[in-house]
Formats: C-alpha cells, sequence, structure tokens
C-alpha cells in the first residue's frame, strides 16, 4: 500500500455497505490484523468496518483498503496541544438517527474540547433504537453533558480554575 492512490476522506460517502454485501475475503485473519491495528487512529471509520469482523466480505476490505490510503495521504497531519490560559470547557455532540442499516441503532458521538485542546472524544453505537432523529439526538446531548458534568467536577477538585457560562455556550 506504500505506492496506493491517495484519498482525500477514510469513509466513502456512498450508503453503508451490508453485512452480507460481496464474496468473503480470502484471508479473515489478516482483515482482523489491520482492522485491529487501525482501530486506535481513526476509531469511527474503522469501527465500521470493524462491524464485519466476524464475516468479512470484499466491499469491507475495500472500505479498510480506503481508509489506509487516507492514512498514506495524511502523515503529515497531527493533532497540535498547546498552552491555553482561557480554560472554558466545551462540548460538541451529533448522531446519526438509525444509521445503522441492519439494527437501526443511531451512533452517537462526541468532541471535548479545553480552551482550543481536544482532551477527549468518542464515537459510540446507542444501545436503544431511536424513534425519532430528536430522541437518537437527545441521547447524544445527554451522554456529552454527563461526561462534561464528570470532568467538569474532577477539574475542580484538581483546583483548576473554569470559567462557567449560563448560556447555551461553554459548560
Amino acid at each position: 500500500m506504500a505506492d496506493c492512490k491517495l484519498c482525500s476522506t477514510p469513509v466513502d460517502t456512498n450508503p453503508k455497505v451490508a453485512a452480507a454485501d460481496g464474496a468473503p475475503v480470502d484471508d479473515a485473519s489478516d482483515f482482523r490484523r489491520l482492522g485491529g491495528a487501525l482501530h486506535q487512529d481513526i476509531a469511527y471509520d474503522v469501527q465500521q468496518v470493524c462491524l464485519h469482523m466476524h464475516d468479512p466480505r470484499a466491499p469491507h476490505l475495500a472500505a479498510l483498503k480506503r481508509i489506509l490510503r487516507y492514512v498514506r495521504g495524511t502523515l503529515h497531519l497531527g493533532l497540535l496541544l498547546r498552552p491555553y490560559f482561557l480554560t472554558n470547557l466545551v462540548v460538541y455532540t451529533d448522531t446519526d438517527w438509525a444509521g445503522c442499516p441492519v439494527t437501526r441503532k443511531s451512533t452517537s458521538g462526541y468532541a471535548m474540547f479545553l480552551g482550543d485542546n481536544l482532551i477527549s472524544w468518542s464515537s459510540k453505537r446507542q444501545n436503544t433504537i431511536s424513534r425519532s432523529r430528536a430522541e437518537a439526538k437527545y441521547r447524544a446531548m445527554a451522554n456529552g453533558f454527563a461526561l462534561a458534568t464528570w470532568l467538569r467536577q474532577l477539574l475542580h477538585e484538581l483546583h483548576s480554575l473554569l470559567q462557567y457560562s449560563r448560556s447555551s455556550g461553554p459548560i
């Protein structure tokens, strides 16, 4: 893959691949090993591909190779952490309502910033099926708020000074 064609996005923007699409791959252990190695770097995209670890198919391997092409084209990028004296805690949440084509479960995600620095993030399939987009978003927002409340309490116990807002802005 060292001389592969580069990609600007890790995931194809076409509809999601179903579990039984395509022919089984020749060596499922290579698929599992590669998926596991990538999982730490670009977790959401790899998580979507790794849903098929039990029975990988050709389209799943193609999606995994696309992620490799993306990684190859973005080796020069990185995450910069720098001192930031204005310490406001900001959490962004989002969800895709009924994003899984098989179970119809939604995937929630959050990104938590302390100042300009990303300090925590997650992307996870919701445990229950939401009946509406609003319900799925509410679940994501409640999860993000609970984590922000926990982190705010931890920072308070560590004697960190957070700036508080009474608006719908930073927590």
